[in-house]
């Protein structure tokens, strides 16, 4: 509707929209309402955490400044001026750059306390207000469309909440970006409400958006079902019944504290791989599912902590795999049938698993590259090469940019042995892996094989299958 036409709708609208009128609006979200209700009857967590603080394990000290699980703000803040200067200093100098030194030498004693605690806490992102309206003037756009814009826009919002803030929102904390969050939304209803009291032909239009909503976010389509029924009920309604909003992410995190040995040193290292992941899966995505669970499998960082050994993790792996090939038939190969899929799938499942621990829990390096030289030794290829293609990830992300004159140059963190990454190097289809299993055959990297089958057809692939069940004799 344009011109006059438009104008006049306008006109039309402004008796209700002057009687809708308000200087405030009661909140849609209450944050207790938007997790499942999470009951213990004694947090020892809390207590842990303190204890935590007066020990001298800095980097167990750093996840528990960094997730916060206390109700004592001031707690890590009095634990350290409980300290001696030396060991304020030396906690100090593990979190900064070596050009910092300098600076940090002339900070008081409570400043450098004060340093410490922000530097150990996630860096809080400015609150932004939500910034999707209406369209006013071209108003033809798809409800698909529409839905997809408003859905972006409540990602968007969601991606600014810290994953450190979600874990204290899930275990009953105060959590200020949550609370805003949840008001945006509030914003969002108080948005189409203005547009629908200006626009009322719109709302069948929007009618339409909300269906798309439904299994979007939740938030979103939750201020855009209250806006309909309250100009559709002048204002007399009953909303349905709503899971909790954030249900896919509080659930499996309470689960956690729920289930796990009481260990927060251990638990916390446990979310540290987590929050890699949620940032992969949540933030670093351009759509984000609100309704599937969030995963908190652990089982690669539970199988590295739980061995005794490189070669006990390498033969626990090897005991898997060995189940799943010994299943395997060339047929199945062939037909590319979902029992190779999901191979593939667990594979690539591994080499994120990887780059994961790596990201969050640096220290676990050097086992790793342990536990890949018993997986060669035991030629368990198909768990090496993944393992291997997760270091490689680990050591393109942490990489270094350094400017040599006008170009610069990215240093790869060099932490793959050169004599073990030669054999995931794809020239001529793997040649180095392939003659590798063809003197020393195991459980094969499957890639490489199908991908020979394709070019060579079906008597490379028999041959593969008759070196693998040899080897696993």
């Amino acid at each position: 509707m344009t011109g006059i036409p438009r104008l006049r709708a306008m006109d039309e609208s402004m008796s209700v929209m002057s009687m809708s009128a308000q200087s405030s609006y009661p909140s849609l979200f209450q944050s207790s309402a938007e997790i499942p209700p999470f009951f213990v009857t004694y947090r020892w967590w809390e207590d842990e955490a303190t204890t935590v603080l007066w020990a001298f394990d800095v980097e167990d000290i750093k996840r528990v400044i960094q997730y916060g699980l206390y109700r004592d703000e001031n707690l890590p803040r009095s634990s350290l001026q409980s300290r001696n200067a030396s060991a304020v200093d030396s906690f100090l100098l593990t979190l900064v750059q070596p050009k910092e030194r300098a600076y940090i030498a002339n900070l008081s004693f409570i400043q450098k306390v004060e340093e410490i605690i922000r530097r150990c806490k996630t860096n809080t992102q400015s609150l932004v207000a939500w910034s999707w309206f209406p369209p006013q003037v071209t108003r033809d756009l798809d409800s698909a469309a529409i839905a997809d814009a408003i859905d972006a826009e409540s990602h968007l919002h969601f991606t600014r909440i810290p994953f450190e803030e979600l874990v204290r929102y899930s275990l009953g904390y105060p959590a200020i970006a949550v609370e805003w969050f949840l008001q945006q939304h509030t914003a969002l209803y108080i948005h189409l409400l203005n547009y629908f009291n200006t626009f009322p032909e719109e709302i069948v239009t929007y009618t339409k958006v909300e269906q798309h909503l439904r299994n979007r976010s939740p938030f979103a389509h939750r201020a855009l079902l209250h806006c309909l029924l309250t100009v559709q009920s002048g204002g007399n309604y009953e909303m349905p019944n709503a899971t909790p909003g954030f249900e896919f992410i509080a659930d499996p995190i309470q689960s956690l504290f729920k289930e796990l040995p009481p260990s927060l040193t251990s638990i916390l290292k446990v979310l540290s791989v987590l929050r890699v992941r949620f940032e992969r899966q949540y933030v670093h995505a351009r759509t984000m599912d609100w309704i599937q669970p969030f995963d908190i499998d652990f089982s690669l960082y539970e199988d590295l902590t739980g061995s005794t050994s490189a070669a006990d993790f390498a033969r626990t792996l090897t005991n898997a795999d060995e189940r799943s090939f010994s299943a395997l038939t060339p047929q199945q190969v062939i037909a590319e049938d979902p029992v190779v899929t999901k191979l593939l799938s667990k594979w690539e499942s591994l080499s994120i698993e990887v780059w994961e621990c790596c990201t969050a829990l640096p220290d676990m390096i050097p086992y790793i590259q342990d536990c890949v030289q018993a997986l060669l030794v035991i030629r368990n290829y198909h768990s090496f090469s993944a393992i291997i293609n997760g270091l490689r990830k680990y050591s393109i992300t942490d990489s270094v940019l350094s400017n040599n004159g006008a170009a610069g140059a990215m240093a790869l963190n060099p932490i793959v042995p050169p004599d073990l990454l030669f054999l995931i190097v794809p020239y001529q289809n793997y040649a180095a892996y392939r003659q590798q299993f063809q003197s020393s055959p195991g459980i094969p990297c499957l890639i490489p094989h199908i991908r020979e089958y394709q070019q060579q057809g079906q008597p490379a692939l028999l041959q593969m299958f008759q070196r693998m069940r040899n080897a696993m004799r």
